[in-house]
């Protein structure tokens, strides 16, 4: 099964699996093939949208402790800047959080599966674009990685997973990005010359994404600055009840 079909699966047959179908529907990112520019979410201090963690997430997420999460992956230069705000203390700093990120890599593959009609290429044996920090005094974690390619029925994402120092879950969720003629989404799909092969040809976009469709809000919608020689700086705020 193609990773678009088990995504459009997984919202149909409420009857066979009403606990994917409840992580899955909730809200999102707005965006289409011509809006542009850049956001880092509503600043209303609500809990952000919450998300699946599916059908990739990190298995053993504690022993990815690490900053630069690129392993051998090439691209695009992405530094991942996450804010985790408190919405039981005014959205104040939650300082001492653990913050783990996964994300495919410019290709559209993700590590640690493959081998299967979800996944053909095997990745099953490395860890590439998956790590895990711990929030500082301004609830800020801050990762090395490579812009995300994409595939088929998913618009370009990374994932998150929100815990207390305690490692109780907080909040499951994904990092959207701005898109547009002019946005970096469409620069790094054009810039061949560092592998990105896809273009925008059959991209879904944040408006007809099943995650996205629905953040009216924009939380889960990222500020994004740099260029592809430069590389590009993602900042995100997410917030969880802490």
């Amino acid at each position: 099964m193609e990773r678009k079909h088990f995504l459009k699966n997984m919202f149909i047959g409420a009857a066979s699996a009403p606990v994917i179908l409840a992580a899955c529907k909730k809200t999102s990112t707005t965006g289409s093939s011509s809006s542009s520019g850049s956001g880092s979410g509503s600043g209303t201090c609500t809990v952000s949208p919450t998300e699946t963690a599916g059908p990739f997430p990190t298995i053993t997420p504690s022993s990815l402790v690490r900053t630069d999460i690129r392993d051998d992956r090439t691209g695009v230069a992405l530094t991942v800047k996450i804010n985790i705000l408190n919405t039981n203390a005014s959205c104040a700093a939650l300082q001492g959080a653990i913050v783990d990120i996964w994300h495919c890599d410019k290709d559209g593959y993700y590590s640690e599966y493959g081998g299967t009609s979800m996944q053909s290429v095997n990745y099953t044996a490395v860890h590439f674009l998956r790590g895990r920090q711990t929030t500082d005094a301004n609830g800020l974690v801050q990762f090395t990685s490579i812009f995300p390619g994409w595939y088929s029925g998913r618009a370009t994402h990374i994932h998150v997973h929100v815990y207390k120092a305690n490692g109780t879950s907080l909040l499951i969720t994904q990092i959207a990005f701005p898109e547009g003629s002019g946005s970096a989404v469409a620069t790094v799909n054009a810039a061949t010359t560092y592998g990105y092969t896809k273009g925008m040809t059959g991209y879904t976009y944040n408006a007809n994404d099943n995650i996205f469709s629905d953040d009216t809000a924009g939380k889960q919608l990222a500020s994004i600055t740099g260029s592809v020689s430069a590389g590009y700086v993602l900042t995100n705020n997410i917030y969880v009840a802490g």
